[in-house]
């Protein structure tokens, strides 16, 4: 989230050179819901937003979400940097700064937000490569595939309903029977079980859709 929009701009494009799956948001309040919506991997928070600055937006993520934030500031005194980091931020940047220190930074928390969610979460999902890792070993998903079961694995034990699963699926909105969503559920179980063979975690709840329940370690 950055008011600024040439500085967000080139942080895009920055991010999309690497790799990543950018969202680009400009207030507070839209940033903190889309973070609700979509549970991103990473955020990048501005200190000045408008609607709602950066101190309050972070205060409301650390209620639901442990999501790697960096703030980016061009305030500089040291009871500003201290602040963001009491609230929850994982760390500072000060403006003006190089956006390819940013994205080495982004790195260096997204490969610890791994390591330590690996020994809970069997599953993991990778964004900018568009792919979902069980217990480290890639399942060949369809892009269809991808994004069904990136957002079942990223609610658990969440009830999502065909139809909301079908605007996930096809993004044009074609006129597709929800009842397609059945066969895209079998072909992800198939390949969820070729890796845990015993592995029931993927759920049909009768008269509503699926869920999706994490396995033990």
């Amino acid at each position: 989230m950055e008011d600024d929009l040439k500085i967000a701009a080139l942080l895009k494009d920055y991010f999309i050179a690497s790799g990543y799956l950018v969202e680009q948001l400009h207030d507070g309040r839209s940033g903190l819901e889309s973070v609700r919506r979509s549970t991103p991997d990473l955020l990048l928070l501005d200190l000045m937003l408008p609607e709602l600055d950066g101190i309050s937006v972070c205060q409301e993520i650390r209620k639901f979400s442990q999501l790697p934030i960096i703030m980016l500031t061009a305030r500089v005194e040291e009871v500003d940097r201290l602040l963001g980091l009491e609230v929850g931020a994982d760390d500072y940047v000060c403006k003006p700064f190089s956006p390819r220190e940013v994205v080495a930074r982004a790195k260096i928390h997204l490969r610890h937000s791994t390591l330590k969610a690996a020994p809970e979460n069997r599953f993991y999902i990778e964004k900018a490569e568009q792919r979902i890792l069980v217990d480290g070993s890639a399942l060949a998903l369809t892009p269809v595939e991808f994004r069904l079961l990136s957002e079942l694995v990223s609610h658990p034990s969440r009830v999502f309903s065909r139809q909301h699963l079908l605007d996930i699926a096809h993004e044009d909105q074609r006129d597709i029977n929800d009842r397609t969503i059945d066969s895209h559920i079998k072909n992800i179980r198939k390949k969820i079980q070729s890796k845990l063979p015993e592995s029931e975690c993927l759920n049909s709840v009768y008269g509503v859709g699926y869920r999706f329940e994490m396995p033990a370690s």
